[in-house]
């Protein structure tokens, strides 16, 4: 069954809102892309007007910003050590927004949505 951005059928209080009609392709929804440490595979959506977005399924580099230098440098992924969205996602390697993962250049915090935009970006944490 499609995932649907729709209100529920049913109030708080229980009573029925009046019929919706079917579900409507501008109110689709999709399931979650968690992006796992891992070599790098892209899923391609089309998107509305015929647009596209990059699902990051898997990723093995990340760009990190060192704010002492004021330089990208890409490294190397080695595991996720804390991430704020769910404390589970630590144990299957899984990046969001605001994840602390371990490089080659020591731990960095996800600034990207890479569910979204395609990319892991982050900033080295002190």
């Amino acid at each position: 069954m499609a995932i649907s951005h729709t209100r529920p059928r049913r109030r708080s209080t229980g009573k029925r809102y009046k019929w919706l009609g079917p579900k409507k392709m501008h109110e689709l929804g999709r399931e979650p892309s968690l992006t796992i440490v891992g070599e790098k595979t892209l899923q391609r959506i089309r998107g509305r007007g015929n647009n596209r977005k990059f699902r990051l399924i898997s990723a093995e580099t990340a760009n990190i910003l060192d704010k002492k230098t004021k330089k990208f440098v890409k490294a190397k992924i080695k595991s996720v050590v804390e991430n704020p969205a769910n404390r589970n996602y630590v144990r299957r390697n899984i990046m969001t927004l605001g994840a602390i993962i371990e490089t080659d250049k020591g731990k960095a915090r996800v600034t990207s949505r890479p569910g979204q935009d395609g990319t892991v970006n982050a900033v080295l944490v002190d």
